[in-house]
């Protein structure tokens, strides 16, 4: 049988189990699933099998809108970055499925898909029945990435001529990005009030960061989603200085597009990812006030977050 944990030569690269979702999974962010499908029981009890001190990971990446994977080839069908989903809890159901609780770790950039055995379960010593995939790790690029954003937030030409002091740039940097950061905050917090009114939510009892964002007309609502606006609001706290943790917070829990929520997912720097999401959250405000509506419940906005 093809081991779960199988790895590639070198170079950053590894070969590992694939799960196609119809939305991106983020770092931190906890993704429950109930597995039920014989080729996907079979990823899991590959992954439980593996020795202690091995870390039980299959990597999550979202299918192209439009696109059914097994109708036409995986690589066409699925988005190029997604992010790996590392077990933390795995149920047995008495049906013989799993209901298991998993959290973003790392970003990958897929490079092949492998596929899958012909049937339900593979043969011993050959390939497993779900599809794995080659994949390259993101860390050196994220890296890269975060110290080239740092240097967008470097204005003037003493910043172009590279003759800023390390001490004064990294100083700049990192003040522009706690302001970036605290307009998202903001804006987040805003978008959910919003989304929590039009659907009838009041606010009696939430946390400040949601409170602060309400207008006086906002504040004539039923009580009917105001659990979901404290979640919400508990999360913008666990991340309060934690700029990366906050964007894919937003990135996770804005009801956005998978086109829109990809584009955060592939963006290795933090202040862009967030200059990203400073802009989707004004046309989402834009819009929610111009139409008056949501389009799906607000306990969406409930995506639990780790910092492992």
């Amino acid at each position: 049988m093809g081991e779960a944990g199988d790895t590639g030569s070198s170079s950053g690269r590894e070969i590992i189990p694939l799960f196609p979702l119809e939305t991106p999974l983020f770092p931190g962010v906890v993704l429950p699933l109930q597995i039920f499908e014989p080729r996907y029981r079979a990823l899991v009890a590959d992954l439980t099998s593996l020795p202690a001190g091995v870390e039980r990971r299959f990597g999550v990446v979202a299918i192209r809108q439009g696109w059914e994977v097994e109708r036409v080839a995986p690589a066409e069908a699925l988005f190029d970055v997604g992010c790996t989903a590392v077990l933390r809890m795995v149920a047995p159901q008495l049906d013989g499925g799993y209901r298991i609780a998993a959290v973003g770790g790392e970003r990958f950039r897929l490079l092949d898909v492998l596929p899958p055995a012909e049937g339900d379960a593979d043969v011993d010593g050959g390939d497993p029945p779900y599809l794995r995939a080659l994949v390259e790790w993101l860390a050196e690029e994220e890296a890269a990435e975060e110290a080239a954003g740092d240097a967008d937030g470097l204005v003037g030409p003493d910043a172009v001529h590279g003759i800023v002091p390390a001490e004064v740039a990294t100083g700049v940097a990192r003040g522009s990005l706690e302001v970036l950061a605290g307009n998202v905050r903001d804006l987040f917090a805003r978008y959910v009030a919003d989304v929590a009114v039009r659907q009838g939510g009041a606010p009696d009892g939430l946390p400040d960061e949601v409170l602060d964002a309400l207008t006086p007309e906002d504040l004539i609502a039923e009580d009917d989603a105001a659990g979901a606006m404290a979640a919400t609001a508990a999360l913008l706290r666990e991340v309060s200085d934690d700029a990366r943790g906050l964007s894919y917070l937003v990135a996770s829990s804005a009801l956005l597009t998978t086109e829109d929520r990809q584009a955060l997912l592939a963006e290795s720097a933090t202040r862009r990812r967030l200059a990203m999401e400073s802009r989707m959250l004004r046309r989402e405000l834009t819009l929610l006030r111009a139409l008056g509506a949501v389009p799906v419940p607000l306990r969406q906005f409930a995506t639990p977050m780790t910092s492992n």
